[in-house]
């Protein structure tokens, strides 16, 4: 941990990757290792999503969802222990993990107003963070997009089996239903038009389907204290 500190002062790490891929828990648990801040840009575009169907906006209707998008107040936390996002005063950390949230993020995260909007949000609070603690940002497109610059690029992976097993312990689901849902996200967000879900060439990929969490982690405190 001191050597971290030491040869790596704030530093911005990026991890990408698919759903259930782990991307939640590691990027929390490394910046609270770190003593950064952390910021899941997914919960962005979840708030997004459910202030969309607060409001009785198709999320297929792209003028609609960008001026919900444009209108909505985003509150956001990012202190690893603690994190959470309000839109305006109502609290949306529990809604925006609900099955109607999360059939509808992959359409209004594939609206190009919507991604530029939560972009330049998203390089404002990376930019405060520069000038503090460092942050962890864990995402889709944040080491090809959002964070190039990024001192450490990840792209966490898993099996497709293993992330669909994850994914329907965590919200109780039927494995195969959770495996096609998933399936039908990686299509939709590897092939939309702006911002996909992709590799930066430069990251380190990561395979995490027989690993645990503390070992991933080490694996990248490892990689900063390299100066990978």
């Amino acid at each position: 941990m001191g050597e971290v500190e030491r040869r790596v002062a704030a530093p911005v790490v990026a991890i990408d990757g698919p759903s259930g891929s782990g991307k939640s828990t590691v990027s929390r648990r490394l910046a609270a290792e770190l003593g950064a801040q952390y910021l899941d840009t997914g919960a962005m575009y979840r708030a997004v999503t459910w202030a969309v169907l607060d409001a009785g906006v198709d999320p297929a209707d792209a003028d609609a969802v960008a001026k919900v998008a444009v209108d909505a107040d985003l509150v956001i936390g990012t202190d690893p222990t603690s994190p959470h996002i309000s839109v305006g005063t109502v609290p949306v950390d529990a809604p925006i993990r609900g099955a109607a949230v999360t059939a509808a993020v992959s359409a209004v995260a594939s609206v190009p107003a919507v991604r530029q909007l939560l972009v330049a949000r998203q390089r404002d609070i990376i930019a405060s963070a520069r000038s503090a603690a460092g942050i962890v940002v864990e995402g889709r497109d944040i080491g090809t997009v959002v964070a190039p610059d990024a001192d450490l690029k990840v792209y966490l992976t898993a099996s497709a089996a293993e992330r669909a097993r994850r994914r329907s312990t965590e919200v109780a689901a039927d494995l195969a239903a959770t495996a096609a849902d998933l399936q039908r996200r990686d299509t939709i967000d590897s092939t939309r038009a702006v911002d996909p879900l992709t590799q930066a060439a430069d990251a380190v990929v990561l395979d995490s389907t027989e690993l645990g969490i503390d070992e991933v982690v080490h694996r990248l405190t490892t990689l900063l204290e390299a100066g990978a």
